[in-house]
């Protein structure tokens, strides 16, 4: 077998020449020393962004044939919770936020801006949150799990 000495030189001075660049890249355009951290944050932001457009909102419908009040069903999980929350237009115009959780809740706190409510609780894991104001004002959920020392806090949303 003979071995074309053109086509090994030719490879020689390519792999040569894209060493020499891969040096001359390096020295001259340094990637920053946190470029690894920060594209990790990037794509961890990236991923959460995705998840919170997913458990936002699992339906809007009509509440009910007879009224013209709207509902709009949230569903927020992780590996250990999941919380299911019904969104509905009051007579006054606010909001009534009604939620289950999974496993059962210690202590639900609902915040909006500066104004902050906690719900009453049953034995079942359900809360409810009574005159919410409706609009763009984000709204976060926080939830203490029973026996555990841990929080469930959802991404904000609006109701």
């Amino acid at each position: 077998m003979t071995v074309d000495s053109t086509s090994s030189n030719e490879e020689e001075r390519d792999r040569e020449t894209f060493d020499a660049l891969k040096r001359m890249w390096e020295r001259i355009d340094t990637p920053p020393a946190d470029l690894v951290e920060r594209m990790i944050a990037a794509v961890a932001v990236d991923d959460l962004s995705r998840e919170y457009a997913l458990l936002t909102e699992v339906s809007a419908d009509q509440a009910a044939v007879r009224t013209e009040q709207e509902r709009l069903t949230l569903q927020f999980s992780d590996d250990t919770t999941s919380v299911l929350l019904h969104v509905s237009a009051t007579e006054s115009g606010s909001r009534r936020v009604d939620g289950w959780s999974e496993p059962a809740v210690l202590a639900a706190r609902l915040s909006q801006g500066a104004r902050e409510w906690a719900a009453a609780l049953n034995d079942e894991g359900r809360f409810a949150f009574d005159e919410v104001a409706p609009g763009l004002s984000a709204v976060r959920l926080i939830v203490r799990m029973d026996g555990e020392l841990r929080e469930f806090v959802t991404p904000q949303f609006e109701v």
